[in-house]
């Protein structure tokens, strides 16, 4: 994967130190795309900065979104005239912004976007997922044209889903960058 960029894509609040993101960032130099705001996130301003980003170097990118970083891949791929430079995209625990208990920050994530993504892509979604039930994430990842991995109950796939440096993600993302 040494020609390709690997942008993480964190969710709603950042990717906490010991969050598999942050390590991946320790261990292999992938690059987190700063947002502005963390906590009171507005779609256009994310989608605008990942613009940002892909046009600060020629190599092509391979997104690594986890929770909102999810919904921000799907938005921006709907409207950006930069998805040429993404060579894929690996998506994890997307939420479901449409529920009603989501956090009012959440609300102008709504809807959700569901055109098909013009570059591959893999889901990868806990059956036990507090901010998405299954079948709507299963869904979500059906109309975006997206590979689907069940990873059992393993919540948010978070810092607190105990996956370490997630070695399982990693072999995902290279399977993409390999294609």
């Amino acid at each position: 994967m040494k020609s390709e960029r690997v942008l993480l894509l964190p969710g709603w609040q950042n990717s906490g130190p010991d969050h598999w993101q942050s390590r991946w960032e320790r261990l292999h130099g992938d690059e987190r795309v700063e947002q502005h705001d963390w906590d009171w996130p507005r779609r256009g301003d994310w989608m605008a900065r990942l613009d940002e980003v892909l046009l600060q170097d020629d190599a092509p990118a391979i997104l690594v979104a986890h929770s909102l970083g999810c919904q921000l891949v799907a938005a921006w791929a709907e409207h950006s005239q930069h998805t040429g430079r993404v060579k894929g995209a690996l998506l994890v625990a997307p939420p479901d912004t449409e529920r009603e208990d989501m956090p009012p920050q959440l609300h102008n994530w709504r809807p959700i976007r569901r055109p098909r993504l013009p570059f591959p892509s893999i889901t990868v979604i806990s059956s036990d997922d507090p901010y998405g039930a299954a079948e709507r994430s299963t869904q979500m990842a059906a109309d975006w044209g997206s590979s689907v991995v069940i990873a059992g109950p393993r919540g948010h796939l978070n810092a607190e889903s105990g996956l370490g440096d997630w070695p399982q993600g990693r072999e995902l993302l290279e399977s993409l960058a390999k294609r």
